[in-house]
């Protein structure tokens, strides 16, 4: 497996994307089916952006100060996506709005990727050597053993509230 750095977050992205198409292909009435797909992919997420906010965003926008404003965005994007994973981490799949909201977050994260792979990857790619890219896909690898996995533990907690402050 490769340790580069976007090699592992487009990974990440192919996953999280595939239980997005399941859960949209889910039936109306599907409770179950949806609630288990929800709750994967809030395990997924809360990993991934653990991970971009730890430890990639930090080392792009410490070597490549020009991706500050692309930076900030993702931190925004992110913020926006784990309040409506701490949203739906409280809800039942039954619930009136369980559905819509997770619409919301699968439309809010599409957009966020493709923004990261169309944009800032290739950026990224041309800027930091292979060697950079993987020294940080070898930290991302490590901090992934000790990542939260629930919106609900403090290391999620305070990853969401870091990147308000940062």
């Amino acid at each position: 497996m490769s340790s580069d750095a976007i090699v592992l977050l487009r990974e990440d992205h192919k996953q999280i994307r595939k239980l997005f198409r399941d859960f949209e292909k889910a039936g109306a009435s599907a409770h179950a089916e949806k609630g288990r797909l929800v709750d994967k992919i809030i395990e997924l997420l809360t990993v991934h952006t653990y991970l971009e906010n730890e430890c990639m965003y930090p080392a792009v926008r410490k070597l490549l100060p020009d991706l500050e404003d692309d930076i900030l965005e993702s931190y925004e994007e992110h913020h926006v996506a784990d309040v409506l994973v701490m949203e739906l981490a409280g809800m039942k799949p039954e619930d009136e709005r369980f559905t819509a909201k997770t619409t919301v977050l699968i439309e809010n994260v599409d957009h966020h990727i493709e923004e990261e792979e169309g944009e800032w990857f290739p950026k990224v790619r041309d800027q930091l050597g292979r060697k950079q890219l993987q020294e940080i896909g070898e930290r991302m690898i490590e901090l992934r053993k000790k990542a939260p996995r629930s919106p609900a533990q403090p290391s999620a907690v305070k990853k969401a509230i870091d990147a308000v402050r940062a």
